[in-house]
């Protein structure tokens, strides 16, 4: 049996793709994983697959840290080089982070393909500086090919988890009736900023006629401790939800940030969106990712505003008072971003 090494680590958005890619494999591969000491995949892991920890870090600080976290990266990379080795590893799989560069850079050293995941529309550090020593580039966003010009692309899309691709069935709490059920997401930490531009709204939205669920993260503490009893029956508003696939599926519009996993999850969900990005995301990636996503039609952008203003409130009045909204489900439907998955195995059975 063939035997890959995924290397993911840090960030949900690194490790979850990897995860949903890993757990599409069956058992058709031996799979290992390589990540850093302390970090998200310790968690999320370390259950499924045999976790191999990797102290590494990226080049940061003055001239003489970067001197010394580069030595600590070669040294890393013979580690990968001999650990590759000592496992018979046939291809590695990577999804960018700092884990990657050592990886890479092992991989060459010891002569193993490897394949490179890129989800936002422009691509992180690490694929920019060493995408061109990767036999092969997968993207999440077709754009990002357009900032690789030395490398080997193909636009696979990201993988997301299987749930996604099945029809079902809105859960029970969530609002019923004929009202346009909106979804906002304000990720797992919470989008402190964007949710008190949506919270502004909710009058207006309630009183339209919308079901509107807010997941608000853990660190919005703005409707702690509140009498539930005076919310409205067609608001829900909680911390989390691990049933975002259900509620994407059936939902007419989401309003989100635009980090790689929330606009893949979209594509593949083929739900019409409102993006705020982030304002203080890298390299202003996640203005990229729903830059793309406008562009065919998918997505209203709206940049973070003082609540106080009008403007997401304008925007959805006019969505919903017009057809705006089928136009944009029309748009989606026109793209097919399911089973990146496949895509992804096809490239390194081409390199392996």
């Amino acid at each position: 049996m063939p035997r890959l090494l995924i290397a993911a680590s840090g960030t949900g958005g690194h490790i979850y793709p990897a995860l949903s890619f890993a757990d599409s494999l069956a058992n058709s591969w031996e799979i290992e994983w390589l990540g850093v000491p302390n970090r998200l995949e310790v968690e999320l892991v370390s259950e499924k697959y045999n976790l191999i920890k990797l102290k590494v870090g990226g080049l940061q600080g003055n001239i003489f840290r970067k001197l010394f976290d580069f030595c600590k990266l070669l040294f890393a990379s013979v580690q990968v080089s001999v650990l590759l080795r000592q496992k018979k590893i046939n291809v590695i799989f990577t999804t960018g982070g700092y884990i990657s560069a050592p990886s890479i850079l092992g991989a060459k050293m010891a002569g193993i393909p490897v394949l490179l995941h890129e989800s936002n529309a422009i691509p992180g550090k690490v694929t920019r500086l060493l995408g061109r020593f990767c036999d092969h580039v997968a993207l999440g966003i077709p754009s990002a090919s357009e900032y690789l010009q030395r490398c080997r692309t193909s636009f696979t899309g990201t993988p997301v988890r299987s749930e996604f691709l099945l029809e079902k069935s809105l859960p029970s709490w969530v609002p019923l009736g004929e009202g346009v059920l909106i979804v906002v997401m304000g990720g797992s930490q919470g989008a402190i900023k964007m949710n008190e531009m949506v919270r502004k709204i909710l009058p207006c939205l309630i009183e339209k006629g919308c079901r509107v669920i807010h997941l608000t993260g853990k660190n919005d503490c703005f409707y702690r401790n509140r009498d539930k009893d005076k919310s409205h029956p067609n608001l829900v508003v909680r911390d989390f939800s691990d049933e975002i696939p259900a509620l994407l599926r059936n939902a007419d519009l989401a309003i989100s940030r635009s980090g790689a996993g929330a606009v893949c999850e979209l594509m593949v969900t083929k739900t019409p969106s409102i993006l705020i990005p982030f304002p203080s995301s890298t390299d202003q990636h996640q203005e990229l990712n729903a830059a793309y996503m406008a562009r065919f039609g998918g997505a209203i952008i709206v940049n973070q505003h003082d609540p106080e203003k009008n403007i997401l409130k304008n925007i959805l009045s006019n969505l919903l008072d017009s057809n705006s909204l089928s136009e944009m489900k029309l748009n989606m439907n026109n793209h097919d971003y399911s089973y990146p998955e496949k895509k992804i195995i096809e490239i390194i059975n081409s390199i392996s």
